[in-house]
C-alpha cells in the first residue's frame, strides 16, 4: 500500500495509550492516562466530561497544542507534532483579531496561506453569506455581538479549508436562542462540507443535537462511547423522546461518578 492510499484510508484521529503529565514527583499532574481513541472522517464527535478529568487537555493534544507526554496520535494517518492548518480550532473566547474587519478576519487564513486571490474570494464570501453575515463585511468585531462574533470564527475556520475542526465549548458563554441558531448553523456547514467535528462541550443536550457520536472523558479516559441513534434535525422534540432520555440519564450518570468518588 503507497503512503498516498494510506493517507486517504486512514481515520481523521488514531490515538493510542495517549498520556500527558504536567510536573514531576508528587507534584505531577496527569489529566490523561493512557487514552485511546479512533474517530472516523467525517464524524460530528462530542466530548464530554467532568472538570479537570481530560476534556479539554485532550482536544489540545489534537489540535497539536499540548505536548504528548507518552503513546500516539496521528491525524489522518501522520503523526500530530504542532499546530498545522489542516486542524481549525475554535476557542471559547473570541479569537479572532479586533483590529481586522469581517471579511478580512475570514479570509486571513487563506491570505497568510497566501492562496490567490480568485480562489479564496468566492470561498470567503459563501461561507459570510452562510453563517448570516452577508451585508457586514466591512463591520469591525466591536460592531457586532458575541454571538456574530462567532459567526466570524466560524465563517473563518471554515474558510481556511482544514479537512478536521476542533472547537472547544464555542457556544458556552452564548444564551440559549443565540446558541440553538448556531447548532443549526454548524450543522449545516458540516453537511455542505461532510468536514470532522470534534467539539467538546459541557451540555449534554447540546451533545445530543449534535453530534453522531458522544464520549466522555472520566480519569483520563475514555469511561463512556455511544454512537447515536436519532435521525438528523433534531429539534427540542428530543427532549420528549424516551430513547434520548435514556442516554441522556447515563450520560449524567457518567458524568458524575468522579465527583461521587472524589467526595
Amino acid at each position: 500500500m503507497t503512503p498516498t492510499t494510506i493517507a486517504t484510508c486512514a481515520p481523521a484521529f488514531d490515538i493510542s495509550g495517549l498520556t500527558v503529565s504536567f510536573g514531576a514527583g508528587s507534584q505531577s499532574i496527569t489529566p490523561l492516562k493512557g487514552l485511546d481513541l479512533t474517530v472516523p472522517r467525517g464524524q460530528f464527535l462530542c466530548i464530554l466530561g467532568p472538570s479537570g478529568q481530560g476534556k479539554s487537555t485532550l482536544l489540545r493534544c489534537m489540535a497539536g497544542l499540548q505536548e504528548v507526554t507518552e503513546g500516539t496520535l496521528l491525524a489522518e494517518g501522520a503523526p500530530v507534532t504542532g499546530p498545522d492548518p489542516n486542524l481549525g480550532m475554535v476557542f471559547q473566547q473570541d479569537a479572532i483579531p479586533m483590529w481586522l474587519r469581517v471579511q478580512d478576519n475570514v479570509s486571513f487564513g487563506p491570505r497568510m496561506r497566501r492562496v490567490p486571490q480568485p480562489t479564496w474570494l468566492p470561498r470567503v464570501r459563501h461561507f459570510i453569506e452562510a453563517v448570516g453575515l452577508s451585508g457586514r463585511e466591512r463591520a469591525w468585531p466591536k460592531e457586532l455581538s458575541g454571538g456574530m462574533r462567532k459567526r466570524v470564527a466560524i465563517a473563518a475556520v471554515f474558510a481556511n479549508d482544514p479537512d478536521i475542526l476542533l472547537m472547544d465549548e464555542p457556544f458556552g458563554s452564548l444564551d440559549y436562542f443565540t446558541r440553538a441558531n448556531l447548532h443549526d448553523t454548524l450543522l449545516d456547514l458540516w453537511n455542505e462540507t461532510g468536514k470532522t467535528i470534534v467539539f467538546v462541550t459541557h451540555d449534554v443536550d447540546e451533545a445530543l443535537k449534535l453530534a453522531d457520536r458522544i464520549i466522555v472523558v472520566t480519569d483520563g479516559r475514555v469511561g463512556y462511547d455511544i454512537d447515536l441513534p436519532f435521525t438528523r434535525p433534531r429539534g427540542d422534540d428530543l427532549r420528549m423522546n424516551p430513547d434520548a432520555d435514556a442516554i441522556r440519564a447515563r450520560l449524567l450518570e457518567v458524568l458524575q461518578t468522579p465527583a461521587r468518588m472524589q467526595s
